[in-house]
């Protein structure tokens, strides 16, 4: 892809005012340090189109732009599914999981799991969570943006990574939570603006400069891309496995990813007020429901220009976004490259955020040194984020040997989210729930995936993740019932109204559902 000067001048200010806004919200004032609640929750002070900007900043990264719009042009807008379930789950986790977090006064998820179960729940799951963070999302996200970036520039993937690295390192390290947040703002402006303008250019390109013409184009020539419920018939029924898309297992991802995962749900821990929160998560879903516009219908517009012989053949779906873009004008394409830049550098920045919050307050704080200063709790926070970031750039490199490195982790995560959502809403709705069955769980999660993965393969990913979750729900029943354990009142009591949610909140709330219900009902 060649950039020209307006390129390169558009991709330099998204740099300058990334690092300018990261250093600048991270200053500290004359005498004053940073504590661990300015370091970790941005000192409590997000409003909530802060918390939903940066909720999607994070959430969308290289995989999203590059692997959805394969998919797209692969399978079409039945893998907008996993967009709009987020938007619907996003409602609920506002509605049901944060009361309880905030209420709490937590700082990370293992943090919750001690309160309500044990220590040894919290150290399990903090430990794992750390692993997963490091070796698995950090590690992929360096290495899948610089595939990307190497596919689109040319740039050497050893060299893209390092740039990755640098980049979200300069600003959030130091800064904290407080700079991603707010350098997520302008993250999510560069990456909807950016993304909806490559669209827009797409369409006038398959519609021979008309946008108008190049929707009609769309709607002709691929009606079979819109089918949203795919049929056990489908080449890809096993990925988006029918009427489970709506009823299955993909609620068991989204409900994990969203409401149980510190990489997520950090930035509205860190919001004003349980109300602020709550609205940030309803923006959050809008944009959600907007998203497959930017990063599933490009898929499908390189789609027809290949039917159309207007560009050739690909050897692989996930070259459709790339190949897009070099189509596009000068310009836009300096702004779309930086959309991209932007997804990955936001989820860059919130994993290690993410990483430091966990190893800082529940391993550090907990087994190392339980009297550590405010101003010693920062600095550990900084190291820790230092050493995860070089040990993912020595890691990911390796999964260039992997043949489909997205495909593997998904799966990866899918043995683990069962078992983790299971524990979280026994935690908070099932009050017998006791720590041997969430540790049990805890187990049963990747005992219960493996035995399906070897011996009922043909049973599809997303409907395996449904049937371990309740058979690790079963789990914390059994013991539950078999345990007997008296109930501590303390740990699973909420105070009235905890539930109570604004008019401003139930109005968004209720269009989107009818958002999604109107998509489901076209296409169907």
């Amino acid at each position: 892809m060649k950039f020209n000067l307006i390129d390169i001048i558009v991709f330099v200010v998204y740099c300058v005012a990334i690092v300018g806004t990261g250093l600048w919200v991270s200053r500290e004032k004359k005498g004053v340090k940073k504590d661990a609640k300015d370091y970790f929750l941005a000192s409590k002070a997000l409003p909530w189109w802060a918390v939903g900007a940066s909720l999607i900043a994070s959430n969308i990264s290289a995989e999203q732009f590059i692997g959805m719009s394969g998919s797209g042009f692969a399978i079409g807008m039945g893998i907008a599914s996993y967009e709009f379930m987020a938007a619907l789950t996003l409602i609920i986790v506002a509605a049901f999981f944060l009361p309880i977090y905030l209420h709490r006064g937590i700082y990370t998820m293992p943090q919750f799991l001690e309160q309500r179960f044990d220590k040894r729940v919290k150290t399990v799951m903090a430990i794992f969570w750390l692993l997963v963070f490091i070796f698995v999302n950090l590690t992929s996200i360096l290495y899948l943006g610089a595939l990307a970036i190497n596919t689109m520039m040319g740039i050497d993937l050893m060299w893209g990574i390092a740039g990755l690295a640098l980049f979200a390192a300069i600003y959030s390290i130091y800064g904290g939570l407080k700079a991603v947040a707010w350098t997520d703002v302008i993250q999510v402006i560069f990456l909807i603006g950016g993304g909806l303008i490559t669209t827009y250019v797409a369409f006038q390109l398959l519609g021979d400069g008309s946008v108008v013409n190049g929707v009609k184009e769309l709607a002709t020539k691929a009606p079979e891309k819109f089918d949203m419920i795919l049929d056990k018939s489908h080449v890809s029924y096993n990925e988006l496995p029918g009427l489970s898309v709506l009823i299955g297992g993909l609620w068991v991802a989204n409900l994990y990813y969203w409401g149980c995962n510190q990489y997520i749900i950090q930035r509205a821990l860190a919001s004003k007020s349980v109300d602020e929160a709550q609205k940030g998560l309803v923006f959050a879903g809008f944009l959600k429901i907007l998203l497959p516009l930017i990063i599933v219908v490009p898929g499908i517009i390189c789609f027809v220009m290949v039917q159309d012989g207007m560009i050739p053949a690909l050897s692989k779906a996930d070259e459709a976004y790339p190949t897009l873009l070099n189509m596009i004008p000068a310009g836009v394409k300096g702004l779309a490259f930086a959309a991209l830049v932007a997804a990955i550098i936001s989820s860059l920045a919130s994993m290690m955020n993410s990483i430091s919050s966990i190893f800082t307050l529940d391993i550090y704080k907990s087994y190392i040194n339980k009297n550590v200063s405010e101003t010693g709790t920062v600095t550990v926070g900084r190291i820790s984020s230092i050493v995860a970031l070089i040990i993912a750039c020595a890691v990911a490199p390796v999964l260039s040997n992997l043949d489909q490195a997205f495909q593997y982790i998904q799966e990866f995560t899918g043995f683990v989210s069962p078992g983790a959502l299971a524990i979280f809403l026994a935690g908070f709705f099932y009050k017998r729930a006791t720590a041997n069955g969430a540790l049990a769980a805890a187990v049963g999660t990747f005992v219960f995936s493996v035995l399906f993965k070897v011996f009922l393969p043909s049973v599809p990913f997303m409907d395996r993740m449904g049937i371990v979750f309740l058979l690790c729900f079963a789990l914390i029943v059994l013991f539950a019932l078999i345990e007997k354990k008296p109930v501590d009142e303390t740990k699973v009591s909420y105070p009235k109204g905890l539930f109570r949610t604004t008019k401003g909140f139930k109005i968004g709330s209720a269009i989107i559902i009818a958002i999604l219900v109107f998509l489901y009902a076209i296409w169907w």
